[in-house]
């Protein structure tokens, strides 16, 4: 899994979907494939559910970035489309990544520490 250096900025989408593909899976697809185009973009997590339950991080270098991600007409269209097909309902929250830790248990992974104090420097 691979993670941006903080600090970094991730935009959280958590959105619950309508019954029915309509044309999502496509166009979800090419979004993430055009937001990997755009200036200061780092990457991006989804997970979604059976239930419809899903949510997506991406991750930006700042908040120009963001911005400039949201006034992009094909995903201004999609955010359109997505509350009159795909969506019963969303949230978006955006927030600035200080620091960021992981764990693995792969093959010879050493075992995790715990960070002086809550504190930790980033790592991937």
């Amino acid at each position: 899994m691979h993670r941006p250096e903080p600090p970094y900025y991730a935009v959280i989408f958590t959105s619950r979907r309508t019954e029915g593909d309509n044309g999502y899976g496509e166009r979800a697809a090419m979004m993430s494939e055009l937001a990997a185009r755009q200036d200061g973009y780092l990457g991006e997590t989804s997970v979604r559910d059976p239930s419809g339950l899903g949510i997506t991080v991406s991750y930006w270098r700042n908040e120009a970035a963001i911005a400039g991600w949201r006034k992009n007409v094909e995903h201004t269209e999609s955010r359109r489309q997505g509350r009159r097909d795909w969506y019963e309902e969303y949230d978006v929250r955006v927030a600035r990544v200080e620091r960021s830790y992981a764990f693995s248990r792969g093959e010879g992974a050493p075992p995790e520490e715990e960070p002086p104090n809550g504190v930790s420097a980033a790592s991937s």
